[in-house]
């Protein structure tokens, strides 16, 4: 996801907003927007692999813990 991501900013900010219709001006707002809505999740995706890491982590320690 992150290579899409990475993608998508380079062709979005290699746009000539100057060319630009008002509409086409409208959308590439919304797309920059959701964008940057997508690079937050990704960023929470993240955090939340290490917090199941982690977790997992704990409870295995927990099950070797209990089996011995």
């Amino acid at each position: 996801m992150a290579d899409t991501i990475a993608e998508t900013v380079d062709l979005l900010y290699t746009i000539d907003q100057e060319q630009l219709t008002l509409d086409q001006q409208i959308a590439l707002g919304s797309a920059l927007a959701a964008l940057a809505q997508a690079e937050r999740l990704e960023q929470i995706n993240e955090r939340l692999r290490g917090i199941h890491q982690v977790l997992n982590g704990w409870a295995l320690r927990a099950a070797t813990a209990e089996s011995r």
